[in-house]
């Protein structure tokens, strides 16, 4: 059976350093199975945050060779294991120990994202009808598990610690899924521009590129979202309007 050494990072808030571990390795093997074996046989008090083991709990985020990556949904033959394997944890969030880092920001930026607002019913006959291509669009921002990987690798969270500023990829795919939902009648632009800053984002689409379900957040979430709030504040027309219609 083949050897691989992980470099995992132990420590906590106050330092820490990496720590080279050597295993045994078996085909069909993970990082997060790695990181299991090493936990039960050389390193009993490793910190690790996982449950579902099948890419959908968005629990086991951690950075593996410099990339923001899922550790259950990483294969070892996808990596150069004749050089050491470096497992790190998120950047973009307080450490709390080893691979564990604090997240709980995230839960807190949800709730002033303002919920969804349907539209009266039909009068006809009470009930809503909506086309199917509407209903489709969004159904692809409803796939996010929350890993926060997209979090984790934004410029704008991770180097300039922005996060009493802008909400970050994830909470714009959250609001555009509401405003895209064809019931909902609720108007984002102001927060948007403002409280959850959207014009922090320069759509370097490095937020797509590392989401484990290949939701296209920039295209298809954060500059439609950009056109709403630029429709609505700096369309002429529109300033025009709100003068003259004073």
């Amino acid at each position: 059976m083949p050897s691989a050494t992980f470099r995992i990072w132990r420590g906590n808030g106050d330092g820490g350093d990496f720590r080279d571990y050597t295993i045994d390795v078996s085909p069909g093997m993970v990082v997060l199975d790695a990181v299991h074996r090493i936990q039960a046989e050389q390193a009993n008090d490793l910190a690790v945050r996982w449950n579902c083991k099948a890419g959908k709990c968005g629990s086991c985020s951690a950075e593996i060779n410099g990339n923001p990556r899922l550790m259950c949904m990483t294969r070892l033959s996808s990596l150069p294991l004749e050089a050491p394997v470096t497992i790190e944890p998120m950047k973009a969030f307080p450490l709390i120990k080893d691979l564990v880092t604090d997240v709980s920001w995230n839960y807190r930026v949800k709730p002033n994202i303002k919920p969804f607002k349907p539209r009266p019913p039909d009068a006809a006959d009470g009930t809503w009808r909506i086309a199917e291509s509407d209903v489709d669009r969004v159904q692809e921002f409803r796939k996010c598990i929350e890993c926060y990987l997209c979090q984790d690798v934004c410029h704008v969270l991770r180097e300039h610690n922005l996060h009493n500023q802008f909400v970050g990829p994830r909470f714009l795919v959250y609001a555009a899924a509401l405003e895209m939902h064809p019931l909902d009648i609720e108007n984002r632009a102001p927060e948007l521009r403002r409280e959850h800053g959207i014009g922090f984002c320069n759509i370097t689409k490095c937020c797509t590129k590392v989401c484990p379900e290949g939701i296209t957040i920039t295209d298809n979430a954060i500059i439609p979202l950009k056109e709403r709030v630029v429709d609505q504040y700096f369309d002429p027309l529109r300033k025009l309007f709100r003068i003259f219609g004073k």
